[in-house]
């Protein structure tokens, strides 16, 4: 039995919340890895280290968000198709011009900011402040690579 002042069925609705947020990081984490190893072009050396550090971060996020399903007393996806089943990220789908894959990665960025912010309310209501601070963390920095990605782009 969990006794974290945590009813179960709130920790249970978190934690299906967060299975979310981990099926968006890690859809991300794979769409960003295929842009770093096939972007091409004028832009390419700049958008191979962007992407390369955004890929970087989302491999350790993964965990983070893994491991607080876990002590939430719930099972952490692991597949890609548990992933492909919630996410609406799109894979690579062979996208070759550099500004298709910056306004792909910008939308999904903010896709994942809106469905981890979606979450705020029954955190709050359950008192989980672990879960608050996750939440805070993993939006503040996909905001910063949003800016980062809108900054390249010229319209």
């Amino acid at each position: 039995m969990i006794n974290i002042g945590i009813n179960q069925a709130n920790r249970e609705e978190i934690a299906a919340g967060l299975n979310q947020l981990l099926a968006d990081s890690y859809s991300l984490y794979l769409k960003t890895h295929s842009f770093h190893w096939n972007v091409t072009g004028p832009m390419f050396t700049s958008l191979h280290l962007l992407f390369e550090q955004q890929y970087t971060e989302l491999a350790l996020a993964v965990d983070l968000i893994a491991e607080r399903v876990r002590a939430l007393g719930a099972r952490a996806l692991g597949s890609y198709s548990a992933y492909a089943a919630l996410t609406e990220i799109k894979e690579d789908q062979g996208v070759t011009k550099a500004e298709t894959m910056i306004r792909e990665l910008l939308n999904d960025q903010e896709l994942v900011i809106r469905n981890a912010r979606a979450l705020y309310p029954l955190v709050g209501q359950a008192n989980d402040e672990a879960t608050a601070d996750l939440l805070t963390q993993r939006i503040q920095i996909h905001e910063k690579n949003a800016w980062m990605l809108r900054s390249l782009l010229t319209e």
